[in-house]
């Protein structure tokens, strides 16, 4: 379990920004963690903003909402750009679903950390065939930690690393939830996606 290096509210001035990524397949416990680690936060009365993409409205438009149904209160932006504008004068902020967001993701994390804040960003690491997934490359490579969880594979029932599409729809960003996707290990992801072509 991730342990944050230090939570207590000191001055701005005292304050060393960074950045974490929690990463993983559909179903993997990502926004869990994150709701986990922003609780953790509001617990010790630090100030929080939290983010999401707008297109990102399977469970409800505002709020980010967990498989297992966990949710805090986020506000929905169209461009990452939009999250410095926001954040305002918070301590940590939340942002879920970082594959969604184009490369400009990177720079507005950056910005954020360097101005003294936690940033947290939860997100898929692969898109449904297995390539990595937009920024999510370049958050990983800038992060201070990085926490990669996963899920049960619906196939095996072993650790699950990947993402399988059960839909033959080949658009890399397609939402969608269990009757769309499925958790699966390193060999039934590969074996099914070679049966599929």
């Amino acid at each position: 379990m991730f342990i944050e290096p230090h939570i207590g509210r000191n001055s701005r001035a005292e304050k060393n920004g960074w950045i974490e990524v929690i990463c993983g397949c559909m179903f993997s416990g990502k926004t869990e963690e994150l709701i986990r680690r922003l609780n953790r936060a509001l617990i010790a009365r630090q100030k929080v903003e939290i983010f999401k993409p707008t297109i990102d409205k399977r469970y409800d438009d505002e709020k980010i909402v967990s498989h297992s149904e966990r949710e805090i209160r986020s506000t929905p932006v169209n461009f990452a750009g939009d999250i410095l504008l926001l954040a305002g004068e918070c301590d940590v902020v939340g942002i879920d679903e970082a594959q969604f967001f184009d490369e400009a993701i990177v720079e507005v994390c950056n910005a954020l950390a360097n101005s003294g804040k936690r940033v947290i960003v939860a997100g898929l690491d692969m898109d449904y065939t297995g390539k990595p997934f937009g920024p999510m490359p370049n958050l990983l490579a800038v992060a201070e930690f990085v926490t990669k969880v996963h899920a049960i594979c619906a196939q095996t029932g072993e650790l699950g690393s990947f993402s399988y599409r059960l839909t033959p729809d080949q658009k890399q960003v397609m939402l969608g939830e269990k009757d769309h996707y499925e958790a699966r290990s390193r060999k039934a992801f590969f074996t099914d996606q070679k049966e599929r072509q």
